[in-house]
């Protein structure tokens, strides 16, 4: 009798495992980078917290797969596009439109819900912030694996189980095949053809419809607003500026993004082409890698800071040393040929510029600011 059950407790063990991988199976990665055509164990704790943002995994789930696997797999790089709309709740500088919180919530629940229809999950994690001294964790839910491809280009590399430790981790919904109709509930025309992004700051959240994902600008503009009250709570100062090299220096630059894109020594000195800088305690770090570099790092301290501006009635003297005061009155000026773009920031952003202005002047003083 004993040998009987000790031979059907396994076998009842057995089916009810395979009863369980039926309806849960997940592909997750422990120690190396795992190829989508290999089988895995259950992962419960990632199920668990895939399901704790709302999908529940139907079938399979590929965790942190490598480039090289994805394109084994089909996935592809697409075309840039541009002018994807992006809507955002709990910008305060009004340049973008608005989603009320219940438009979010009903966007949300369908994405998830379109999401947990799909028999292969995509989910990638990474971060914003060079370093995790002071840094964003992400995590990407997609039912596409060229947009889990493409987006992991603007995250961090980061260790495996990171996410899993993180207190508030931020959510990107890539959804490739939802249904058109879905496309058009924020807005309709041929600007939303291709998709659209919503955010929400207050639920670091980033939903991403049809082929939002390939707009790389509209997706780097959501992420630096979501980012900025989780990296303000770690003790780091988000600012819509550049780190670059000068001589043996780094030098926080501020600048208009017209020049920027117009001047090729000045983007050969960046620490990332792309705009975006926290600035600690600690040290800064830069929001986003260049292609060349995925690998975190830490930066020494910048020894100065400096506005560029384009001026043609000759009010700005070509280059001025300021005061802490009159930086902050520059840089809330955001002073360019005869407009005022405050912060020099056009970009959505849960920060006052005031604020924002003040915070610098007050907590990096010992900075060397020049205007030219």
């Amino acid at each position: 009798m004993l040998g009987f059950l000790r031979r059907a407790v396994p076998a009842e063990a057995s089916s009810q495992a395979a009863g369980i991988r039926q309806f849960q199976c997940a592909y997750h990665r422990s120690n190396e980078r795992l190829s989508p055509s290999r089988d895995q164990e259950v992962s419960y704790p990632l199920n668990w917290a895939i399901a704790g943002r709302g999908v529940i995994v139907k079938d399979k789930v590929f965790h942190n797969v490598e480039t090289s696997e994805l394109q084994k797999g089909g996935a592809t790089y697409p075309d840039c596009l541009s002018g994807i709309p992006l809507h955002v709740r709990g910008d305060v500088t009004g340049g973008v439109p608005d989603v009320s919180k219940s438009q979010f919530a009903k966007l949300l629940k369908l994405v998830t819900f379109h999401l947990s229809s799909i028999s292969c999950l995509y989910v990638q994690d990474g971060a914003i912030g060079s370093s995790a001294e002071c840094d964003a964790k992400v995590r990407i839910i997609s039912d596409n694996p060229s947009a889990v491809m493409s987006l992991s280009n603007v995250l961090w590399k980061i260790p495996d189980r990171a996410v899993s430790h993180d207190t508030s981790p931020l959510t990107i919904y890539a959804t490739s095949s939802i249904s058109n109709n879905i496309k058009t509930l924020l807005g309709s025309g041929t600007q939303y053809a291709n998709g659209f992004a919503a955010a929400d700051i207050e639920r670091s959240s980033l939903i991403l419809c049809g082929k939002a994902f390939a707009d790389s600008a509209i997706v780097k503009d959501a992420l630096t607003a979501i980012t900025a009250p989780i990296l303000s709570a770690r003790g780091g100062l988000p600012v819509p500026g550049w780190l670059m090299f000068f001589g043996d220096s780094i030098v926080l630059l501020f600048a208009p993004v017209e020049i920027i894109r117009s001047c090729s020594e000045i983007q050969k000195a960046l620490l990332s082409i792309d705009c975006g800088a926290v600035m600690s305690s600690k040290g800064p770090t830069v929001l986003f890698p260049n292609k060349s570099r995925r690998e975190p790092k830490l930066f020494s301290k910048p020894s100065a800071a400096i506005i560029v501006s384009s001026d043609s009635t000759g009010a700005i003297p070509p280059v001025s040393k300021l005061s802490p005061g009159q930086a902050a009155y520059h840089f809330l000026a955001g002073y360019h040929d005869g407009k005022f773009v405050p912060a020099y920031n056009r970009a959505p952003s849960p920060a006052d510029p005031l604020a924002l202005a003040s915070s610098l002047s007050s907590n990096f003083a010992f900075l060397d600011w020049t205007v030219g």
